[in-house]
């Protein structure tokens, strides 16, 4: 399944063709690229980094995700300091040595590199082994196609110097350098950047020969994690989408949507889809398998190879007397905090008022009547309590739907909700320690039914495309392209499956046109751009910390509006200013060590 398998990436010695004495012969511990590989199973093996790339540190591995993203679309506050690259990201005013722009750029240029020293070593196992299975190459080359598709559109998104749009707008401005091939020579590397048009091209062709060369394949069990014809298609679509080629989008896309085989997973099993539970299910179009890691030390930085990723170690709950490893509870007072982990990032206050919730945070905190006190506080028996009129509401709140759903999906609500501290004893979840918010912990893509110390890993799946984004995107085709009605069905077809409705039937919470109020329209900090746009609501609810609402952000150039809407991002000392520029924050910088490197490389602008 490409799982537990950091394969030492295959260095090849790219021979010149001269000859060379016995002495020179490279070391042995390196592969002659004239010679291997000889076989599909050597093949494979250069394959494999292609996707184990995915778990580096700046990517998948923890630094993108809870470090990066999550800070500089505010999914969340910091209950730290933070560093100055994470107070960058928070502020979207990054400086050319931000270490997580660094980061990011050099691993998504490896998973490059490793996809094109596959798609070299499939050239040579052809010309080398005539006999060789030559549709088991094709599916090789196939996946190592839809990654590089991948791993180019995450680098131009992010550093590409503006979107193109409609009728090939901005297509002339700087993308990002392009290399296709294994760069040979030290000169080889000096690449300027390549037009926005251009890196779009490739993009655009990568996930077209991914789709041709996978056409029709369907993995076993074992290895369903690889990529597929419809992984490729819908990045495909998504491309299309993000260039505004509207007519290619809704094809594309609706093929996917046809003729995949997948739909949307319903909401009981959707709720639980983000914590390690339902992997590879009916939505699931590209995953990331992750799997749990019980040795010592935390994922990646554990020593020992293993797929493990640590971002819930960031963002995992808070809970009330929690649980140590003799499975008995802590006999602390009632204000005892623990946590799953460092705990170091939760909720930004204004993402629970975006979902909805109305009912505002000033409970009190009062005498538990029913407190043992012969007994001694422990979380069965809680000396204070939640108003129990607050925490009713609360409660009704989620059965009457008032509240978008997916809020319950992506956060945890203090003295409401509970997780399973040790994997069997639960705790009811708690504010941050010294946070008079509404300090909700982050539930998706975090740790609810385990303690990272004891684990040492996360063991949930990361989604790099489902079926729900898809739908978003083929409603935004629509949309742009004047079938309003289509795009309309879409948008509701994800919020019906939020609300447990049947997807496919019109339904009493319907959105009845593209300016009707969403649950961020609410009373108590309504957003003036996302309150009556239910195309950005449904991308943002729906696809809430999966890694996309950055690019949304940009593409639609809302930037300015969601630091107003934010207001300030959150460290325990102080709030940091929000300094977002229309001239700047769109894109992140060069990395200092790039511009350094790579004489033919110019900078965006502002930096």
């Amino acid at each position: 399944m490409l799982k537990k398998k950091y394969i030492a990436a295959l260095a090849f010695v790219l021979i010149a063709g001269c000859k060379k004495n016995p002495i020179n012969v490279g070391a042995p511990n390196k592969y002659g690229s004239s010679t291997y590989p000889s076989t599909i199973t050597q093949l494979q093996t250069v394959l494999v980094s292609c996707y184990a790339n995915l778990r580096d540190i700046g990517l998948f591995g923890f630094d993108l995700m809870p470090r990066a993203l999550a800070q500089s679309t505010h999914t969340v506050n910091s209950q730290f300091t933070g560093f100055s690259a994470i107070n960058e990201m928070a502020a979207n005013n990054l400086t050319v040595g931000n270490q997580y722009a660094q980061e990011t750029w050099t691993a998504l240029y490896a998973g490059i590199k490793n996809c094109n020293v596959t798609i070299y070593a499939a050239n040579v196992l052809l010309k080398t082994n005539p006999s060789v299975d030559k549709q088991a190459v094709n599916l090789i080359l196939g996946q190592a196609y839809c990654l590089r598709g991948w791993y180019y559109m995450e680098l131009e998104c992010f550093y590409g110097e503006a979107y193109m749009q409609a009728g090939g707008v901005n297509g002339d401005k700087q993308g990002v350098p392009l290399y296709t091939e294994v760069p040979q020579s030290l000169a080889a590397t000096q690449v300027a950047r390549s037009p926005v048009k251009d890196v779009w091209a490739l993009i655009v062709n990568d996930e077209k020969q991914a789709a041709t060369l996978l056409k029709g394949q369907v993995w076993p069990s074992t290895d369903v994690a690889r990529a597929t014809e419809w992984s490729a298609k819908g990045l495909l679509g998504k491309a299309y989408v993000y260039t505004q080629d509207w007519a290619n989008a809704k094809t594309v896309l609706n093929d996917v949507i046809t003729n995949s085989g997948k739909s949307l997973m319903p909401y009981s099993t959707y709720h639980n889809a983000f914590n390690g539970a339902n992997k590879f299910n009916s939505e699931s179009l590209l995953e990331l398998y992750i799997d749990p890691n019980p040795q010592g030390g935390y994922g990646i930085y554990s020593g020992v190879a293993n797929s493990s990723t640590i971002n819930g170690l960031i963002w995992c709950p808070w809970t009330y007397g929690g649980y140590g490893s003799n499975g008995k509870p802590f006999n602390g007072t009632d204000a005892q905090l623990t946590t799953l982990g460092y705990a170091n990032e939760f909720f930004h206050d204004q993402n629970v008022l975006r979902f909805g919730y109305a009912l505002g945070n000033n409970y009190l905190i009062v005498p538990n009547p029913n407190y043992n006190a012969a007994t001694g506080p422990t979380y069965y028996n809680q000396q204070l309590v939640m108003d129990p009129v607050y925490k009713q509401a609360a409660l009704q709140a989620r059965t009457n739907n008032t509240v978008d759903p997916r809020l319950y999906v992506c956060g945890l609500q203090p003295r409401v909700d509970s997780v399973q501290f040790d994997g069997t004893h639960f705790a009811l979840v708690a504010k941050p320690a010294g946070f008079a918010g509404y300090g909700w912990s982050m539930r998706k893509y975090s740790p609810i039914d385990y303690n990272e110390n004891s684990i040492n890993s996360d063991k949930w799946d990361y989604y790099l495309l489902r079926l729900a984004d898809v739908y978003l995107l083929y409603a935004e085709a629509s949309i742009a392209s004047g079938d309003n009605p289509t795009g309309l069905e879409y948008l509701n077809k994800v919020r019906r499956r939020a609300y447990s409705m049947p997807v496919n039937t019109p339904s009493a919470i319907d959105y009845k046109s593209l300016t009707d109020a969403t649950p961020a329209a609410n009373p108590v900090s309504p957003d003036p751009v996302l309150g009556h746009n239910p195309l950005y609501y449904e991308r943002w609810a729906e696809l809430f910390n999966e890694g996309t609402w950055w690019f949304d952000v940009c593409r639609w150039k809302i930037g300015a509006s969601e630091a107003a809407y934010f207001g300030t991002a959150i460290n325990v000392s102080s709030p940091l200013t929000q300094t977002f520029s229309d001239n700047k924050s769109y894109v992140w910088p060069i990395p200092l060590n790039e511009t350094n490197s790579n004489s033919k490389i110019k900078q965006n602008p502002g930096y």
